[in-house]
């Protein structure tokens, strides 16, 4: 699909591999590494650049993973691109979707907006969950990623 952005750029969603999509997360993404692996990725590109990936995987939250839900677990868009993670969102529905997923899950950090999850008809289901520290006295980590709330959305 190819979309006009502001003053006339086109983006278009693009396939992506895996790989390629992890790569762009491990350079651009704030705040986290890429993910261990995934069911698919999507990528975003304007003027044959890629500017943005989706990566949608299984639930983190086994209690979540029934076989029939997907969730995102890295979107990543390089800045000054009004729309595209909305673009990405929407996507990834439609793609899970066709695979047969009945329902779409991501987190964003508590003090994100969710502006463009709203903007791709995602509802807020839990608006403070995860977060904390995975160091513990008997197995200290280093925590590299924010430790804040997560808020919950979801797309049915």
């Amino acid at each position: 699909m190819k979309y006009r952005v502001g003053g006339g750029l086109k983006i278009d969603i693009t396939p992506i591999t895996l790989k390629e999509a992890c790569r762009f997360v491990d350079e651009h993404h704030r705040h986290h590494k890429a993910p261990q692996g995934g069911l698919f990725a999507i990528g975003l590109a304007s003027e044959y650049r890629i500017i943005g990936v989706a990566i949608v995987g299984r639930p983190v939250a086994r209690m979540l993973d029934n076989g029939y839900t997907a969730e995102v677990t890295r979107l990543c868009v390089l800045a000054d691109h009004p729309n595209a993670c909305s673009m990405l969102y929407s996507a990834c529905w439609r793609a899970a979707r066709a695979m047969g997923y009945h329902r779409l899950i991501t987190y964003i950090l508590k003090s994100e907006p969710g502006t463009s999850l709203y903007a791709s008809n995602f509802r807020l289901v839990n608006e403070c969950c995860g977060g904390g520290t995975w160091d513990r006295s008997n197995r200290p980590r280093v925590d590299t990623h924010p430790t804040e709330q997560k808020k919950l959305f979801e797309i049915v």
